[in-house]
């Protein structure tokens, strides 16, 4: 109280002015020295500790839980990518900080020069994931005798990017691992991709048909990949059954079958009875006499279903899969020559590191429990049924992509309250205010003298009120009613009643890059990447670059309303073109995010690097970089033209006699107003700290290692015949 004491004069009440005894205000609560408690967000971890630790870091952002096996916190407090899971070995785990480093790094310094925000992908976390998942179901199957096997698909809804598709064709060869396709596009990029993968890889045809799908996709059957067509309406199978005798091709044919097991939690909403797809009990028996007619009963091999994403227990996944498994069992005695049963996607990962089966953004299990849980399901239906056990074929995308990929974005400043004692002028502002606003001031002061917090609290709110409608009125200036916010403020700071949590200004647009956060809500872990061997001084939430309330994180794993983060270094809180960089990550990231992304404010996506781990200690491949899209790029989405824009605006500067200082002309025929114009349509649309941008192509690689020095040859990973390659070694 003795800094507010200073600020506020403890006058005798003229006569008539209520005190702070007045009955009818709040009691006096008795001066102790210490704020008292508040409501806020929680209080950042004390204790014991005089000095602040990697694993007091891992844990209170949860790493361990949500990041195990591919991500820890290592002893210079930055985070560290595990490539290989539990099975990477310590010289082979790769400092995050170091590769954001490395990639946005001036290009004249040995960096790459790439403008953040930046997507960072990890294709050993992505083969890790794959032979993991396989490894599952293997043992699965071994273990319970199961006499099948198993064959997942990709669904590229989930992430459509070419390196990842190629990616997992290459990585899930010698597994039979196949694609999943939703519609035509997506269709001739699985058809593309399979031609290099297993021949009995399966190519799943999912989604609402047409006759040009249909066509397409018996196509793919003639040329010799193993497409399956399921049916999600009824009305299709007239169309497989007329196009397949036009095009003499013998179709394979699957149905998807609505359960009347039903996912009760947000990503449940296209299964049960009433889901979006899928044919009901009496449509498939009317599926399978039209087959009969035709006398295609044998093409029918195929039953899919889905219960939903993120299934949160193995208990519901059992029921699905049990049900499912007697719908096949009755093809089966129906005549159909059934081969697959595809349980669809559903298999959740841990976003919180809860491990709960009562989240939306957790799970109940690991990948062992689900895979033993699906194959003992359809073991016991199909041996009650007698009947073969069928190949079992899943779906599981997010499971897949979703810890290999890494969003890195730059906090730029926080907005913090102006240091209310150094500027509130109180010598002059109290001429202006009203009787009953000086009534309010003067109580204030009394409220002062006794340490009287709620008092205060209540006088301050009061003062404000009245200051701001004579505000509204005129009779109180600008620089008066400032003054009254800053003594507001300094109350509320020193009972401890003011709002602790600060806005970090992060370079970033959370429509393009983190939709499902703004569309449904979805939390994913969000963490400083360095800086994690000191202790987080202060809460925050994040507020994005777009003109749009909505552009801000304010909700996070935990269930925590703020996210404990770290000064600006230097103590600056606008960084904005400094030196002191704050980088954060988020997550879990690589499903969907990159695909359901918009161009609001005309932010475009973000710059992406595929970096593998390479030989040497905890070094690294910067296999492929590409910059995110351009000013140019995004305004040809919207219909836009910019070599027009371009020309309009340079013809505009030479109306208005913009030229060199010297007369002469910049780049054979523009002023410099046009030379930057013309920059500007090729930079991207995020911010740029510091003076100097670099572009940057994505035909070249990158290797970082122990030692700063460049080589022009090396070895590392293989380049393509039209790829040209360099090294780097830093």
């Amino acid at each position: 109280m003795p800094a507010l004491a200073c600020c506020v004069d403890a006058a005798v009440a003229p006569p008539g002015y209520a005190f702070t005894g007045d009955s009818s205000l709040p009691a006096p609560v008795p001066f102790t020295g210490e704020p008292p408690a508040t409501n806020g967000a929680s209080a950042l971890p004390t204790g014991e500790h005089s000095h602040w630790s990697p694993a007091l870091s891992a844990a209170l952002y949860r790493i361990d839980g949500w990041g195990a096996p591919y991500f820890s916190v290592n002893t210079s407090g930055n985070i560290s990518v595990r490539p290989y899971g539990k099975n990477t070995l310590l010289h082979q785990e790769i400092d995050l900080l170091k590769i954001v480093k490395k990639v946005s790094g001036p290009k004249s310094a040995g960096g790459l020069g790439l403008q953040l925000p930046l997507i960072v992908r990890l294709p050993d976390v992505l083969q890790n994931r794959l032979e993991s998942l396989q490894s599952a179901f293997d043992f699965a199957i071994q273990s319970q005798g199961y006499e099948s096997h198993y064959q997942g698909v990709f669904p590229v809804k989930c992430n459509q990017d070419r390196f990842i598709v190629e990616d997992i064709v290459k990585f899930g060869s010698a597994f039979r691992f196949g694609l999943e396709a939703g519609s035509k596009p997506e269709l001739l990029l699985a058809m593309s991709c399979l031609c290099k993968g297993s021949p009995d890889a399966l190519l799943v045809c999912n989604g609402f048909k047409d006759a040009d799908y249909i066509a397409l996709a018996l196509v793919a059957r003639k040329l010799a990949l193993n497409t399956v067509i399921v049916l999600e309406q009824e009305e299709e199978l007239d169309l497989v059954i007329d196009l397949s005798q036009k095009l003499h091709v013998r179709p394979v044919i699957g149905v998807r079958a609505k359960l009347r097991t039903k996912h009760g939690g947000h990503f449940g909403s296209t299964s049960g009875e009433k889901g979006k797809f899928g044919l009901t009990t009496t449509q498939i028996l009317r599926v399978v006499r039209r087959l009969e007619q035709a006398g295609m009963l044998d093409s029918l091999q195929l039953l899919h279903f889905h219960i939903g994403s993120q299934i949160p227990s193995t208990d519901l996944l059992v029921d699905g899969v049990s049900e499912a498994a007697q719908i096949y069992c009755e093809l089966v005695r129906l005549g159909a020559h059934m081969r697959v049963i595809d349980i669809g996607g559903g298999l959740g990962i841990d976003y919180d590191g809860s491990k709960s089966s009562e989240s939306d953004i957790s799970v109940g299990y690991g990948l062992e429990e689900y895979a033993m849980a699906v194959v003992r399901a359809v073991q016991y239906v199909c041996d009650r049924k007698s009947v073969k056990h069928p190949v079992i074929c899943s779906e599981s995308g997010r499971a897949l992509v979703s810890h290999h990929s890494i969003l890195i974005f730059e906090a730029v400043s926080a907005r913090v309250h102006d240091s209310p004692a150094s500027s509130l002028g109180l010598h002059c502002f109290e001429e202006g205010l009203s009787e009953e606003a000086y009534v309010d001031y003067r109580n204030l002061s009394a409220a002062v003298t006794n340490g009287q917090y709620e008092t205060c609290l209540h006088y301050a709110h009061q003062l404000k009120e009245r200051c701001v409608d004579q505000f509204k009125e005129g009779s109180l200036g600008m620089e008066q009613l400032a003054a009254v916010d800053g003594l507001c403020d300094l109350v509320s700071q020193v009972v401890g009643a003011a709002d602790p949590v600060r806005t970090y200004h992060v370079n970033l647009s959370i429509f393009t890059c983190i939709p499902d956060f703004w569309g449904i809500g979805q939390l994913f872990p969000i963490v400083p990447i360095h800086r994690l061997d000191q202790r987080p001084g202060v809460r925050g939430i994040l507020s994005d670059l777009t003109c749009d309330s909505d552009g801000k994180i304010d909700k996070f794993i935990g269930g925590e309303s703020s996210l404990p983060l770290h000064e600006f270094e230097g103590g600056s809180e606008v960084v904005a073109g400094g030196s002191g960089k704050y980088y954060l990550g988020m997550f879990l990231g690589g499903a969907y995010e990159e695909a359901l992304g918009g161009l609001h404010n005309l932010f475009g996506g973000p710059s992406v690097v595929r970096v593998s781990q390479s030989d040497g200690p905890h070094s690294f491949a910067v296999t492929r970089a590409m910059p995110g899209p351009s000013c140019g790029d995004v305004l040809r989405v919207m219909q836009h033209e910019p070599e027009l824009m371009f020309e309009t605006l340079k013809h505009r500067a030479e109306e208005c006699g913009l030229e060199d200082d010297d007369g002469m002309t910049n780049n054979g025929g523009g002023s410099l107003i046009s030379s930057g114009l013309a920059l500007s349509f090729h930079k991207m649309p995020y911010l740029v700290a510091g003076s100097s941008c670099c572009m940057m192509t994505n035909s070249s690689a990158y290797y970082y290692g122990e030692e700063d020095n460049c080589n022009g040859g090396g070895g590392g990973a293989a380049a393509g015949d039209d790829d040209q390659w360099s090294y780097c070694f830093a």
